[in-house]
């Protein structure tokens, strides 16, 4: 089977994610071993145990989600062979993961560095997210730009054609979504986030993730690893490395990046991650294959024994 492996970032924590298959699975169980020695917290047990607004915190909620995303990963090892993958926002270090580019100890103090220093640059500036619903890219932008003394608020994520998040200081992300509702969104939903990612109030943090990963090392993929950055896959180490400090303030164009695993022609898409956010994405999309969320050790299970049953009919 041609498999495309996509996994979810921010946002997608929850408490309990993680646990069962982590009680079931030795691969995973390690991957949450090596994580809360590298952490110096017990990871496993924060998000078992919560509470919910610690979890939302992005110091932690970044290193939990990587780790979740790949320990259900892990629990699938040998099942799945990706010819492409993709992970939305700090989740393409998921699939760098996977793809051999970066190895795991490297990847998750990218991880915990970007999760501090995004905390600390939403401590300095609060503020917010919405998912505005209904509208597209052009329109979004004609409101934004209608809305006099908007403060600093701006697009952040291009999820689909209309699915379009803004993010910005927190009275300014609220009053332009009722500028949104007012110019015809059917929703303005607000995230399950701790600050205003991939703004410009994300600007303090830069420095801190540029010194990580520089610190890392790198290769080229071993598949294709497609970016968030402008929806192409890598083919150098430093652009890898130039995207990831970007990553921060820039949007996240995930719709082209759908749009280019597409041209993979994958057989099925397959999401590891505690939410099936992606998948519910890429099933709208023309031409999109059946999509599989792998959530916990059923779904792996289900997942093994299905690409198993795809191979022996071959």
């Amino acid at each position: 089977m041609r498999v495309a492996v996509v996994f979810p970032g921010q946002g997608s924590q929850g408490v309990g994610m993680g646990c069962d298959v982590a009680a079931q699975s030795a691969p995973a169980r390690a991957t949450f071993e090596r994580a809360s020695v590298l952490l110096g917290y017990d990871l496993l047990a924060l998000q078992r145990e919560g509470p919910e607004e610690r979890l939302r915190e992005t110091e932690f909620s970044q290193p939990a989600i990587f780790t979740t995303n790949l320990a259900l990963y892990n629990a699938a090892a040998g099942a799945v062979a990706p010819v492409v993958t993709a992970g939305h926002s700090f989740a393409e270090l998921c699939s760098l993961v996977i793809a051999s580019s970066l190895n795991f100890d490297d990847a998750l103090h990218i991880v915990s560095e970007r999760g501090k220093a995004m905390q600390a640059a939403a401590q300095r500036t609060p503020g917010g997210m919405s998912a505005i619903l209904g509208l597209d890219a052009d329109q979004v932008r004609a409101v934004l730009e209608s809305v006099h003394d908007r403060g600093r608020v701006g697009l952040a994520n291009f999820n689909s054609p209309t699915q379009i998040v803004i993010s910005g200081e927190l009275d300014s992300v609220t009053r332009v979504g009722q500028a949104m509702l007012d110019a015809g969104a059917k929703r303005v939903v607000p995230l399950n986030v701790s600050g205003a990612w991939h703004s410009a109030l994300m600007e303090p943090a830069v420095d801190r993730l540029r010194a990580a990963v520089e610190a890392a090392r790198f290769a080229q993929p071993a598949f294709d690893v497609i970016s968030n950055v402008d929806g192409r896959p890598y083919r150098d180490v430093e652009t890898i490395k130039a995207n990831l400090i970007r990553s921060v303030v820039d949007e996240v164009r995930w719709h082209d990046t759908a749009e280019r695993l597409l041209t993979y022609d994958p057989n099925t898409i397959v999401e590891f991650g505690a939410s099936g956010v992606l998948s519910a994405l890429m099933k709208r999309m023309p031409g999109a294959p059946p999509a599989k969320i792998v959530s916990d050790f059923a779904s792996v299970e289900s997942l093994r024994s299905a690409i198993e049953g795809a191979a022996a009919n071959v």
